[in-house]
């Protein structure tokens, strides 16, 4: 699903994206979906704060910031398969707010990494649960 509500310019052409909308604040999004990333056993690599990080430079953007997270267990076999899938693993959610304040969760969707890298059918599901993870967590 990609949601068109709050994108702007290319990013509502951005081909393989889920945006998922979040009912929740930015920090309250983020810390709901680390904990679920934790209960699944994955681990979270790192927090980006683009917003963040472009007001220490002066400059002022919608409120958006990167979680990276995975498993080396899961995602090592597709680098084998696939070495150029490690420009996008290990997995990332972008939480963001768009400018009419909205908050929402986007991604990159397991059919479209499994075809852009050509990904072997019984490797794809080492990726395939970032749906449910998404959706567990923004759930009431």
């Amino acid at each position: 699903m990609i949601a068109s509500s709050g994108l702007t310019g290319s990013d509502s052409l951005a081909v393989g994206i889920a945006t998922k909308p979040s009912r929740y604040s930015i920090e309250e999004t983020l810390e709901r979906l680390e904990n679920v990333i934790h209960s699944k056993g994955l681990t979270v690599f790192a927090r980006i704060d683009h917003s963040g990080e472009a007001e220490r430079v002066g400059l002022k953007m919608q409120d958006a910031k990167l979680l990276i997270f995975g498993s080396p267990k899961a995602g090592t076999p597709l680098m084998i398969a696939s070495p150029l899938l490690a420009l996008d693993l290990p997995l990332k959610a972008l939480v963001w707010k768009d400018k009419e304040g909205r908050v929402s969760v986007s991604y990159n969707t397991t059919t479209y990494l499994a075809n852009r890298y050509s990904l072997p059918n019984d490797l794809t599901k080492n990726i395939a649960g970032i749906d449910t993870l998404i959706e567990n967590a923004l759930s009431a």
